[in-house]
């Protein structure tokens, strides 16, 4: 169990998945790397009983009961010395009174520096922009797995001065950092988001990270923090910067002072990169551009589409090389065990809360609307579209933008 913890480290993956068949059948056991599935290891029946057990007594859960999912934690620097790691661990009983075990592996981390975000100039402008401001909301948002809590941590590394109290509730902590109190909720004992943020308002806060905003009591408690002087940072789960306005009203929020409070909304996913060892670069051909610029324009709404010769002279002087752009591929190599992906990149959607988007949500307004308002603005770009440049500057292929983006 240790060598497979120490490996799946090393390896850089971020679940381990071990799943009980039936009878005689194998164990099978596989790692989550890159947001990919793969097989690891299949270990015969006999194996499978001890396993779970030994995982169970790892992570202080009750070996004994079998019937019911429970949940725990591995600090496996107390198994092997020389590896700081948490892993967070789940069991959940499966058909003929077997168990599946998942794991998480929560790596120490230090914060990326938000330069390292994979941000446009424009989108690092406007965060940096929102982030410095001395109060308000600024929201993170996108699926379980998206890379937001990284996200958070990289501008909470950006703010973390002498000058400044820094108080977070996250569930669980998975980044630490010098001189930020972290809290670690526990709805368990009912010590829950919003009484956390709730406790550090008498806590005297500079600036308030909520790991996730999961309720109206929440949502209203970081609407007045922000609004009484606090800079407030928070997660959600909404699939687009837009709709996280409408959804936030349909929670119960007061219009009028979540459009006060709210900064900026930043929309995130992770695509595969391609693989830097066996990249292969091509001229581009007109066919694969228009293919592209297809994709492109048709996220903007009608009356503020740019024409197809503006975008294109606009991408050739930002991703062309000698006055072309280029075509990137990757056939597979050992590096990335022949799938020719291998790492991740960011595609970002970043809300500025403008005049004209704030009297919308004062208003009322669909995210239809507040998107064309906020394409009026002239910087904002879908996760598309954002991950089209993406694709334009070898960092990822279009299937894993398609795959990770709407619209």
């Amino acid at each position: 169990i240790n060598t497979m913890i120490i490996e799946a480290h090393s390896r850089g993956v971020s679940d381990i998945h071990i799943e009980c068949q039936p009878r005689k059948a194998k164990v099978r056991i596989r790692f989550r790397k890159d947001g990919a599935m793969a097989p690891y290891l299949e270990l015969p029946h006999t194996y499978r009983q001890a396993l779970v057990a030994r995982l169970k007594i790892m992570a202080d859960l009750d070996i004994s009961e079998r019937r019911k999912p429970q949940d725990g934690k591995i600090d496996f620097a107390k198994f092997s010395p020389k590896t700081k790691l948490e892993l967070r661990i789940a069991t959940i009983p499966t058909s003929n009174n077997l168990e599946d075990v998942v794991m998480r592996l929560l790596a120490s981390s230090k914060p990326i520096p938000m330069e390292k975000l994979g941000l446009t100039k424009d989108n690092f402008s406007q965060l940096q922009d929102a982030v410095s401001r001395p109060y308000g909301m600024v929201l993170c948002v996108g699926p379980t797995g998206s890379g937001k809590t990284t996200t958070l941590h990289s501008v909470l590394g950006y703010l973390n001065t002498p000058d400044r109290k820094i108080w977070t509730a996250e569930d669980p902590v998975e980044i630490t950092q010098p001189e930020l109190r972290q809290v670690q909720v526990n709805p368990k004992i009912d010590w829950t988001f919003a009484k956390a943020l709730r406790s550090f308002l008498r806590a005297d806060p500079d600036i308030i990270m909520v790991g996730e905003i999961r309720d109206a009591e929440t949502a209203q408690i970081a609407v007045e923090a922000s609004l009484t002087g606090h800079m407030v940072l928070s997660t959600l789960h909404t699939n687009s910067a837009a709709e996280t306005v409408t959804r936030l009203i349909d929670m119960g929020m007061d219009p009028f002072n979540f459009a006060d409070s709210l900064l900026a909304v930043l929309a995130q996913r992770l695509a595969r990169r391609l693989c830097n060892s066996c990249k292969q670069v091509e001229a581009a051909s007109s066919a694969y551009l228009d293919e592209l610029l297809g994709y492109y324009l048709h996220s903007f709404p009608e009356e503020v589409r740019p024409r197809p010769e503006a975008v294109l002279q606009q991408w050739t002087e930002q991703f062309g090389a000698k006055g072309g752009l280029s075509r990137y591929s990757a056939p597979g190599c050992p590096a990335c065990s022949g799938n020719g992906l291998s790492g991740r990149v960011g595609l970002h959607e970043l809300l500025r809360v403008t005049p004209g988007v704030r009297r919308l949500i004062q208003t009322g307004a669909r995210s239809e609307q507040i998107q064309v308002e906020a394409f009026q603005g002239g910087l904002f770009r879908t996760l598309r579209q954002d991950g089209i440049g993406k694709v334009l500057a070898g960092h990822t292929t279009m299937e894993e933008v398609r795959g990770n983006s709407n619209a």
